[in-house]
């Protein structure tokens, strides 16, 4: 099993939600966060200051799924989260030793669905 882990644009959550949704996985986790890679910060004048935002607002999903479904899952996201601008995000994938079912304790890949 893999946790992919996806850093994206706010606005692409629904692109992205419905691509996974189309390769059949419905279980995703999706958390607002904050960061900053090669985008560097951006400066704003408000009532008459100015001031740099260094962070910028991101969305990260989160979905750990059998290791043949990795592939397919990752495409889809890149494919429809890219803009082609700096700032369109990062996809991590992390092992995942086991997963557990709490309500049935049913444990591995059978957990996942």
């Amino acid at each position: 099993m893999i946790k992919i882990e996806a850093i994206v644009r706010p606005h692409m959550i629904e692109a992205v939600q419905g691509a996974i949704e189309d390769l059949g996985h419905h279980g995703l986790t999706v958390t607002e966060v904050k960061g900053m890679g090669q985008q560097k910060g951006a400066t704003h004048t408000y009532r008459g200051s100015t001031y740099t935002l260094n962070l910028h607002h991101k969305v990260k999903i989160e979905i750990v799924v059998d290791d043949a479904d990795v592939e397919g899952i990752v495409e889809a996201i890149r494919a429809v989260a890219a803009t082609g601008e700096v700032g369109d995000g990062k996809i991590f994938l992390v092992p995942v030793s086991d997963a557990i079912r709490i309500r049935t304790g049913e444990r591995g890949n059978v957990a996942l669905s």
